[in-house]
């Protein structure tokens, strides 16, 4: 028998949580073909969703994934995150939550592994995602050198009441 993973349990535990105590509960998602959100939104492969009460129609958080519609722009649009892909899920006042690794994506764990010894395995569809691969710049890189020169036009103090960020510390 396959053990069952805490992480669905946590997520609603903190999710609960949030609620009670009058937060908003953010959830960080790594994005990969497995889920369904808004494209022009994910940063670096991520994606920082706002699933309250007020911001979501519909949510469903089962043992396998996240569902709900949200408006993004105006728009409503289906959301799906497969729990698998959950980073972290925070209180978006006082960033108080709980993170997870995410050591294998639900694109991934989908894929079978190859098994023909030293064969390059084929590039998979989901790879060929255009909001997750890697695009070149349009500008040309300045050299090493070239950098240490340009002084940091940015000396002044952090602006504070910004939008919270969660920072995972290992």
């Amino acid at each position: 028998m396959s053990e069952i993973s805490t992480k669905p349990y946590m997520l609603r535990a903190i999710y609960e949580w949030c609620t009670d105590s009058g937060f908003t509960p953010y959830l960080a998602v790594k994005v990969d073909a497995a889920t369904t959100v808004p494209m022009e939104y994910v940063k670096k492969g991520e994606i920082v969703l706002n699933i309250s009460y007020g911001a979501t129609s519909g949510l469903k958080m089962d043992n396998e994934a996240i569902q709900f519609r949200a408006r993004f722009g105006g728009v409503s649009r289906e959301i799906y995150v497969p729990v698998q892909n959950v980073l972290a899920i925070y209180a978006n006042e006082n960033g108080q939550g709980m993170a997870f690794e995410v050591t294998a994506t639900a694109a991934e764990a989908r894929t079978p592994a190859a098994s023909a010894p030293a064969a390059e395995p084929a590039p998979s569809p989901a790879s060929a995602s255009p909001g997750l691969s890697a695009v070149p710049s349009a500008a040309p890189e300045m050299a090493a050198s070239e950098l240490s020169q340009n002084p940091d036009d940015n000396t002044d103090p952090p602006k504070k009441g910004g939008r919270p960020t969660l920072t995972r510390i290992k």
